[in-house]
């Protein structure tokens, strides 16, 4: 061409370059192309207007899903749409790549985007060449995709501000890695800074509470909400004068300061430094604004977590007491663990509280529900019974007056009304004797694990859970804790955890009271990691439902040998003793008498000596709740070293009439009680008392079946 002709038509132009030109209008859902952009798309070469179904077609999926993403980012920075695109023809197969570039509109009143711009085919270096790596290949795309998938998937595992900064300092981006990076949140109308890696101790000090109205990148990008990237020194100083010199003397090449928005607010601002100069395509800032989205989501879902944190952590710091004073002669232990569904307080606790009269009141409950309305109940039953204690009142009826204190608050207005109902368990315990006083409510019963490592759980008198009924009677149960001896209390998650049912879980529980050597405290550690250890992942129970639960923990030790109570050690009993009280109107605990009494005799050398011991405590029960108006009193023990122990059981009455041998004929239905005591016990005898009767009898462990005929001491 020479000097003063004219310039070629622009088509003319675009002809020559092999570049086609083309015009997408999103209200009216048309493209058009001219004859080279058709030729590329792989239709005739010839001018055309399209659907974008039918333009859609022509496109990989991925690369058509990807436009949106960065025409969006090209609008909100006024920049130009740049993107690479995979030409599919009709069986799928990719028959070109072609370069997009074009300048987006956007029209607010109708929501539509405007492009006009030019294809133009681009050959794709061979993979792993040196060409091959740079930001604009396939190979590139694939790393990229697969860098984003990596580090969503660890930023959506962080759980604390510390995990996410850590996941976001060791993003290796494909093909532009930064140095340096900080996070900045706002205060009030300040920057703050969250965290950074790649900076000296110290560094961070001139940014820190900055004014959002500074002259700096970060505090442009909170206030305007967009992102800013700086390519050269060159370009930060010109743009940003008055903070240069802050950021000169970290000797960096490109800077990208991008929001972190979370729910249309922006929260802060991401700092991404280089030492090496970066070009910032419309690739790289994709992948930069994806980062910080997922960064921004990640900080976010962390803060949350966090404060909630804080939040619980208070509550049951204020919810939970401190064991203390100590009591002369006994020591406690206690473990609350919060259930898995994230609340760290739920409706479960536990109590120690000094009495006037000089004693101790250990509490542990467990309040229907595990959300936020069942530790605010916590917290108020907690008080109540704690202000029923403290005015002297005996366990029965503090626990009639709690019962009616939550049922009054829990059903006073029909249209608030949130009935609930909690257990309990209150035991008063005298440290100079060892006598423990308990009153239950619908809670599991306590065990004692005695000074030779035996454990038996002891049933005790109960009535209604609290809250049910304002009128509920506790009655009273009157255990005695040897010197030696440890009591259990919890709650039901420590032996239903795990997919446990009561019997599979209170076995589960007892094997770590008989097996445990060491201290109160190492014993209760043991007891919750059996639940929640991994050991306790190999030992689940039969149920299929294994939902958590709240798990609380009370140890009472009295001291001596094998109670874990310190160092004072007092000479060990060689008695193994357990007591039980059958009433008129309770005959099925003589069931739960020949249970205690096998417990017991866990040990026995003599199987049939301990069938023999169980019929006969069964017979002695049942005669006394036949022929008399009172009570049974069970007492058994077993006294001696192993192998050359001696058992005897008593039942007590307060009957006057005196059993008598009788001799029944082959149909009679009864009279046969001191015959089969006489012909299993070794020795045994009747005691009269001064108000009612004994009948006692004695076995020796051997080896033999204990079948003996006895002899009967008057």
């Amino acid at each position: 061409m020479r000097t003063g002709e004219p310039l070629p038509a622009v088509g003319e132009v675009l002809a020559a370059l092999a570049t086609g030109l083309w015009h997408w209008d999103t209200a009216t859902e048309l493209v058009t192309v001219d004859a080279e952009a058709a030729r590329l798309l792989g239709l005739p070469a010839e001018p055309t207007t399209l659907t974008e179904a039918q333009t859609r077609a022509r496109l990989h999926p991925v690369d058509w899903n990807e436009i949106a993403g960065v025409v969006g980012l090209a609008v909100a920075e006024g920049t130009l749409a740049e993107v690479r695109i995979r030409i599919m023809d009709e069986r799928g197969r990719v028959i070109r790549t072609v370069r997009s570039r074009s300048k987006p509109s956007y029209d607010p009143e109708s929501r539509s985007f405007e492009l006009i711009g030019t294809l133009q085919e681009v050959t794709e270096p061979t993979p792993g060449t040196p060409a091959g790596r740079t930001a604009v290949t396939g190979d590139w795309r694939r790393s990229r995709e697969a860098f984003l998938l990596d580090a969503g998937r660890a930023l959506a595992e962080a759980r604390s501000t510390a995990e996410v900064l850590r996941v976001a300092a060791g993003l290796s981006m494909p093909g532009f890695s930064p140095d340096g990076l900080a996070v900045f949140g706002v205060s009030g109308d300040r920057l703050t800074i969250i965290g950074h890696h790649g900076h000296q101790p110290g560094d961070e000090d001139p940014f820190s509470h900055m004014s959002l109205v500074t002259d700096y990148p970060a505090a442009e990008v909170v206030r305007t909400g967009r992102a800013v990237y700086l390519s050269t020194p060159e370009q930060y100083k010109e743009r940003y004068p008055v903070t240069w010199p802050l950021a000169q003397r970290f000797h960096r090449q490109s800077w990208a300061f991008l929001p972190l928005t979370v729910a249309g607010r922006t929260m802060g601002a991401w700092m991404a430094g280089f030492t090496y100069p970066v070009a910032f395509t419309p690739d790289e800032r994709s992948v930069l604004t994806t980062v910080a989205r997922m960064l921004a989501q990640a900080l976010s879902r962390a803060g949350v977590a966090e404060s909630e944190r804080e939040l619980t952590d208070g509550l049951q710091r204020s919810m939970l007491p401190t064991l203390g004073p100590e009591i002369p002669g006994m020591s406690v232990a206690a473990r609350y663990i919060p259930t898995g569904g994230g609340l760290q307080v739920g409706g479960d606790w536990y109590d120690m509280i000094p009495l006037p009269t000089g004693r101790i009141a250990l509490v542990i409950g467990d309040v229907q529900g595990h959300d936020v309305r069942a530790a605010g109940l916590m917290g108020q039953l907690r008080i109540a019974l704690r202000a029923y204690a403290s005015e002297g009142h005996r366990p029965d009826a503090v626990l009639s007056r709690a019962s009616r204190f939550l049922h009054g608050i829990t059903n006073g207005d029909p249209e608030t009304a949130d009935p609930r109902f909690a257990t309990c368990l209150y035991v008063e315990a005298d440290p100079e004797t060892g006598v423990l006083e308990i009153a239950r409510a619908g809670h599991p019963d306590p065990a004692i694990r005695m000074a030779d490592g035996t454990v038996l759980m002891r049933p005790t008198a109960g009535g209604l859970p609290l809250g049910i009924d304002p009128d509920a009677d506790y009655p009273t149960t009157t255990l005695a804790l040897e010197p030696g001896e440890t009591m259990l209390i919890c709650t039901d998650g420590l032996i239903e955890t795990g997919g446990h049912d009561l019997e599979t879980g209170w076995q589960r529980i007892r094997t770590i009271l008989e097996e445990h050597k060491g201290e109160l405290e190492e014993l209760a550690d043991a007891l919750v990691q059996a639940v929640h250890g991994p050991s306790s992942h190999h030992t689940t129970g039969p149920l299929a439902d294994r939902r958590e639960d709240d798990i609380a923990v009370l140890l009472l030790s009295r001291e001596g040998e094998s109670c874990g109570c310190g160092d004072t050690v007092t000479e060990a009993p060689r008695i193994r003793r357990t007591v039980l009280t059958v009433a008129q109107a309770e005959p099925e605990r003589i069931a739960v008498a020949r249970q205690q009494l096998r417990e017991l005799l866990h040990d026995w050398t003599g199987a049939d000596q301990v069938d023999s011991a169980v019929l006969l405590v069964s017979e002695m029960l049942t005669n006394v709740l036949v022929h008399t108006d009172a009570d049974a009193l069970l007492t058994a023990e077993v006294a001696g070293e192993p192998g050359e122990r001696r058992m005897r059981v008593e039942v007590t009455d307060a009957g006057d009439d005196l059993p008598h041998r009788r001799h029944p004929g082959e149909l009679a239905s009864s009279g046969r009680g001191l015959l089969l005591i006489e012909l299993l016990a070794e020795t045994w005898g009747v005691d009269p008392r001064g108000e009612g009767k004994s009948i006692w009898f004695e076995l020796y462990e051997s080896d033999g079946d204990g079948s003996a005929a006895g002899s009967v001491v008057p």
